[in-house]
């Protein structure tokens, strides 16, 4: 017997269609992971496990800022956990398409903003930033750690994540070309603890995030608490 148009053969299916309908469509990927999408298609699936752990450690946090957030498609993991979502990146580009992907089931506030020319101008309880600090010259990444620090409440709480330096052998060479800061573990350690009080640092293999030795680690998350005056 044909299926009507309008019903699925499985009627577990059935939801998907109608939310489909619904919003007129189905949320699509931002163009900054549309592109990893077509080009590495697994590593969307790293990316978006680093959010998890975001997301996890700042769950029930009120105000919560994203510094560097491209085209957002994986804010939404952290606005699931956290109170009030802020995403910004200095690329006006990505803004756009971002506000363009947005929804009311998941309201994000959106900003354009270069944490290098000043902190932000309002006061956050947590921030967090991935892959950003290894696009940031030396010189300039404690005006950047500043400006963030000073983003944040005096219990405030930042993370940042970043490719290794191990694991720079590995890169692509589009990914080598922008990665002009990548640093060990131990080094990534020691920067966060001239800004912060507490740092707790966890490496990253593929999608699992782990307490390993750092220097066999593709990635590094340091958890910071407490900002240093």
């Amino acid at each position: 017997m044909a299926n009507s148009l309008d019903k699925t053969v499985d009627p577990v299916y059935q939801v998907v269609f109608e939310h489909r309908e619904k919003k007129n469509g189905v949320t699509r990927l931002g163009v900054a992971n549309g592109y990893g999408w077509d080009i590495d298609p697994r590593h969307l699936v790293f990316t978006l496990s680093r959010y998890k752990f975001v997301a996890k450690m700042l769950s029930g946090s009120q105000r919560v800022v994203e510094i560097g957030c491209a085209d957002a498609f994986c804010s939404r993991i952290v606005k699931q956990e956290v109170e009030n979502l802020t995403v910004t990146d200095k690329e006006p580009l990505l803004i756009i398409d971002a506000r363009e992907c947005v929804c009311n089931e998941w309201p994000i506030e959106i900003d354009v903003h270069d944490i290098l020319q000043a902190p932000l101008p309002k006061i956050f309880d947590a921030a967090y930033s991935l892959d950003v600090l290894e696009h940031i010259p030396v010189e300039d990444e404690d005006r950047f750690i500043g400006n963030v620090k000073s983003s944040l409440s005096p219990t405030g709480v930042f993370i940042c994540g970043m490719p290794s330096l191990e694991s720079q052998d590995y890169a692509s060479e589009g990914s080598r070309k922008g990665h002009v800061n990548c640093k060990t573990g131990q080094d990534l350690k020691r920067l966060m603890e001239g800004h912060y009080n507490n740092v707790f640092l966890f490496s990253m293999n593929d999608e699992v995030v782990h307490t390993g030795f750092e220097k066999m680690a593709h990635y590094l998350i340091c958890l910071c608490v407490g900002p240093k005056e």
